[in-house]
């Protein structure tokens, strides 16, 4: 077994191309994010209306919260939600 598991992990990671420039950007900005998502979200737990809103038209939705519809945010709703 090797001694220096994290050593090997970090050549095997060395190794990899960089990450897409879209990934890095969404990674940087979703933290932002988050609070307006964890909003959205409770209130589409809580608001049977807004959750068929969100269903219906994520972007009209996103405008009704002031929350910006961006592809990063509109893809981390529908996976919270389970949406299609």
């Amino acid at each position: 077994m090797d001694p220096h598991p994290e050593e090997r992990l970090a050549e095997l990671l060395a190794l990899l191309p960089p990450a897409p420039r879209g990934w890095v950007e969404a990674a940087q900005e979703l933290p932002l994010a988050r609070p307006g998502l964890d909003r959205l979200v409770a209130r589409a737990e809580a608001d049977a209306r807004f959750r068929e809103l969100l269903i219906a038209d994520l972007e009209a939705a996103f405008a009704q919260e002031g929350v910006e519809a961006d592809p990063a945010t509109v893809e981390a709703i529908r996976r919270r939600l389970s949406l299609p």
